[in-house]
């Protein structure tokens, strides 16, 4: 492979894609994070302690019976997790 063969990006879409923090929408905050992150807390589920799996949005995804599993499912989808007391 020629290294002069390899595309470089586009300067304009890179530039394009950059988004300034300062000046982002309420939307685009409420979207920060929402594919990395997950967060944890506890619940009761039936009488029996639990841990619940949210979103950063707060979209519920599931249910687990010990903490570390909990954890570990989200690490497992390559998310971070965060916990709520």
């Amino acid at each position: 492979m020629n290294i002069n063969s390899i595309q470089q990006p586009d300067a304009q879409a890179v530039m394009a894609a950059l988004v300034d923090i300062r000046h982002i929408s309420t939307e685009q905050l409420a979207q920060l994070g929402l594919q990395q992150i997950a967060y944890v807390k506890p619940v009761v589920v039936n009488g029996t302690a639990a841990y619940a799996i949210h979103a950063a949005d707060g979209t519920p995804m599931a249910i687990a019976g010990e903490l570390d599993l909990a954890v570990a499912a989200i690490v497992q989808h390559e998310m971070v997790p965060a916990q709520v007391h």
